[in-house]
């Protein structure tokens, strides 16, 4: 299965997918971030297809119609958000049903949304953690494939919570891709 990799930010869910030997054939950011420094590096094919806006302006749809095509164009078979901040529409769902794969910082379904980590802390949980799933049209809400708690300090912060979160995310994540490439299949 060719294998993409959607990203927003940093790139750390995708060097530690490399790291981890995942075949990643293609990275799209929805705009100029590290991740393209991150694909460069690494020789991996990268294209940006940068968000004409971010308010109500925004045609959300015709967004995900220029990115399915895109990894149509590319072949690609399997999706991996990796901290990708534009949710997409039912095109993408249509064209790619539960071969898109998200991470979350959360123990799903508690806390789904942008804000889990603030929100963990705030309702003050002992444990929450990290979960990768399907990714479906109802954000944060498609079958879990896999999950790690990770224990909630008294001192913790949103940093210091949200970092050893993504520590187990890096590499929880890269384990769940090697085994759905292995198999086949995501479920």
């Amino acid at each position: 299965m060719k294998l993409a990799v959607l990203a927003s930010g940093s790139g750390t869910i995708l060097d530690a997918m490399v790291g981890a030997e995942v075949p990643v054939g293609l990275v799209v950011t929805d705009r100029p971030c590290p991740a393209l420094e991150v694909a460069a590096t690494h020789q991996i094919p990268a294209r940006l297809l940068e968000r004409s806006s971010y308010g109500p302006a925004f045609d959300r749809t015709a967004y995900t119609w220029q990115l399915r095509e895109l990894l149509e164009l590319a072949e690609i078979e399997l999706i991996a958000m990796a901290g990708f901040g534009t949710i997409l529409d039912q095109p993408i769902h249509d064209r790619f049903p539960g071969h898109i794969v998200n991470t979350h910082p959360a123990l799903l379904p508690a806390f789904p949304g942008w804000h889990a980590v603030d929100d963990a802390l705030a309702y003050g949980v002992k444990v929450t953690g990290c979960t990768v799933h399907v990714a479906t049209l109802e954000v944060d809400a498609g079958p879990i494939l896999a999950q790690e708690a990770v224990t909630v300090h008294a001192d913790d912060t949103v940093s210091t919570l949200h970092e050893r979160i993504k520590a187990v995310e890096r590499r929880l994540y890269p384990e769940t891709l090697l085994a759905i490439l292995e198999r086949g299949i995501v479920l």
